[in-house]
């Protein structure tokens, strides 16, 4: 009985077509670079084994000249699949052994091929870069499968991860005595890794610093249970052991483990309450029907432009909500002046020195790229993906508003009790 479904309808049915999208998009100029690259790779090694033995291949001394002593010969050759950004290509690699002194010989070693060498850097690189622009592995592989010709797997996107360990192993211990530091962010974020093969929330500890000359450096990423004291002591006592210079202004959210740790490593450095977290917390402590009222007397109150304004709008503010609602009087009170204390620097630092959105935007953009992944496969992995963005170039940070006076001193030589 003849069966009436056609060869192309059943690869249809059972979800392989003939042809994918792109099978049949040939492009002749990465056609015909890629016909050449194996010649070309090949020269490029030959060459060196030239160089290596002193003579071309073939090469021998003319009739009726003595003949010059030899610094090795060739042994053959051996195949090997290099996969670059020009694709998986087979090339033919010249073997050698080379005298030694002791009249013994070594095999030759390629300084442009290394040993068991399966991909170029500039292939890593690009795999490592989709990974980080917050594709997963399985999306990586299925986004460079038409460039490698489907040489990436899932384990070799894993692999080139790794190689990543060295250069953040070698972040984590680098000399921080010449980093010109002046002032310091602090601030955690949360997000979910896989811990014991079950989906768990750590906190990773951040902290950034801004040199002399305005621009944000990031200098420490820590995974921790949590943002406790003793977690942001570690992190602390880290930088001092690295050398950090002690910082002339900080910057913090107002988490209490922090500003114990603070107190106990550098005792009386300026303190920042960050004014953003300190609204949030008026907001909390009010019914919503108040929230635009508190919001328009909070803004009035932080971003005055004279010191003058600020303190004269901050008493009015208390006496204000003490009768309207206690509570938010009492949340502005218990910042004390930490809520104002970039009020002591120069009015052009005012705007970067009021809140942690330097470090905010951060972990925003950290947690969109990570968004497609949802658990990460380990709490290390989380922090040195975090490192690897900012390391890589993937995400950026500018100089801070009003860094041509940061070199001024912290404190301004005319300065009021803001108490209330």
């Amino acid at each position: 009985m003849t069966d009436p479904i056609s060869k192309s309808q059943s690869a249809h049915l059972t979800g392989q077509p003939d042809a994918r999208l792109f099978d049949t998009w040939i492009d002749p100029i990465e056609t015909g670079v890629r016909e050449r690259v194996r010649d070309w790779i090949e020269a490029l090694i030959q060459a060196e084994l030239e160089a290596a033995l002193g003579r071309p291949r073939y090469g021998r001394a003319p009739a009726g000249e003595p003949s010059v002593g030899t610094r090795g010969y060739r042994n053959g050759c051996r195949s090997r699949t290099l996969t670059g950004t020009f694709g998986p290509t087979e090339i033919s690699v010249p073997r050698a052994r080379l005298h030694t002194q002791d009249g013994g010989t070594t095999e030759w070693r390629s300084a442009t091929l290394r040993a068991y060498q399966r991909r170029t850097k500039a292939a890593d690189a690009l795999i490592a870069s989709a990974y980080l622009s917050g594709t997963n592995t399985r999306r990586v592989r299925r986004a460079l499968a038409a460039l490698f010709g489907g040489a990436v797997g899932k384990d070799t996107v894993s692999r080139v991860w790794r190689k990543v360990q060295a250069d953040w192993q070698a972040w984590n211990q680098r000399s921080l005595a010449d980093e010109p530091i002046v002032r310091l962010i602090l601030d955690g974020t949360v997000v979910r890794v896989r811990l014991d093969r079950k989906a768990t929330s750590i906190s990773l500890l951040v902290v950034i610093g801004i040199r002399e000359d305005g621009q944000k450096v990031l200098l420490a990423v820590r995974n921790m249970g949590g943002e406790t004291t003793a977690a942001w002591r570690a992190v602390l006592d880290d930088l001092v052991a690295r050398q950090l210079r002690r910082p002339a202004f900080v910057i913090v959210d107002g988490a209490p483990g922090l500003e114990q740790a603070l107190a106990a490593v550098w005792n009386g450095v300026p303190l920042q309450r960050c004014t953003v977290h300190k609204h949030r917390n008026l907001l909390a402590h009010a019914p919503k029907r108040l929230s635009d009222e508190i919001t328009a007397d909070y803004t009035d109150m932080i971003y005055a432009t004279t010191v003058e304004e600020i303190a004269e709008r901050r008493q009015a503010f208390l006496r204000k909500w003490r009768l309207r609602h206690r509570a938010v009087a009492d949340s502005l009170e218990e910042a004390g002046d930490a809520l104002f204390a970039f009020t002591k620097l120069p009015p052009s630092q005012w705007k970067s020195a009021r809140t942690t959105n330097a470090i905010e935007r951060l972990h925003e953009e950290f947690k969109r790229r990570i968004k497609t992944q949802t658990v990460l496969p380990s709490a290390a992995t989380a922090a040195m993906l975090f490192w690897a963005l900012l390391a890589s170039g993937q995400i950026t940070m500018r100089k801070v508003d009003g860094w041509k006076t940061l070199t001024q001193a912290s404190a301004a030589k005319d300065t009021i009790d803001l108490a209330a």
